[in-house]
């Protein structure tokens, strides 16, 4: 609950903005056929409303500013972690991009899958310090569930105020 107080502040200060969307999912180029596609399938299969540019930049559409209406947008950001996530952020590609806007604004998660912590915070420091999710400690599927499910974050995005 502790960890999720920061992204709950943020969201509430967020809500009264038209359109949000649950989740924009923030992943490397490589993933977007493979586990980014999988992972936001789960998530609308649960009924979470995922920002995902496969879906969501049209064709034509500028691409960065694509995006930046889509951070805009979008109440909290999950961050695909992947081995091809590390090699990309140190270019200072798009993902790094989204991911700079996402941890400014607190509303952060990581994904970790198909590598660890440990190689994370080699490259990102910053993200290795988020509490996450870990496809090494359970399936994709199972993550999905966690962040769509009642005590994952989208119930954190439809709760009220806290108590007191």
């Amino acid at each position: 609950m502790r960890a999720l107080t920061p992204i709950r502040e943020t969201v509430e200060r967020r809500a009264p903005l038209p359109d949000l969307r649950h989740i924009f999912l923030c992943h490397a180029w490589d993933d977007r056929q493979g586990s980014a596609k999988e992972l936001n399938d789960l998530l609308v299969g649960r009924g979470v409303s995922v920002w995902f540019s496969e879906n969501d930049i049209g064709l034509g559409e500028p691409f960065l500013r694509a995006i930046d209406k889509g951070l805009a947008k979008s109440r909290i950001g999950i961050v695909l972690v992947t081995p091809s996530l590390l090699l990309r952020l140190p270019s200072g590609g798009v993902a790094d991009k989204e991911l700079s806007v996402l941890l400014q604004r607190d509303q952060l998660v990581p994904v970790i899958h198909n590598t660890t912590y440990d190689a994370l915070r080699e490259v990102s420091p910053m993200l290795a310090s988020r509490n996450g999710l870990d496809t090494a400690e359970m399936p994709m599927s199972d993550v999905a569930a966690k962040l769509a499910g009642k005590r994952g974050l989208t119930a954190t995005l439809h709760a009220g105020p806290p108590p007191g």
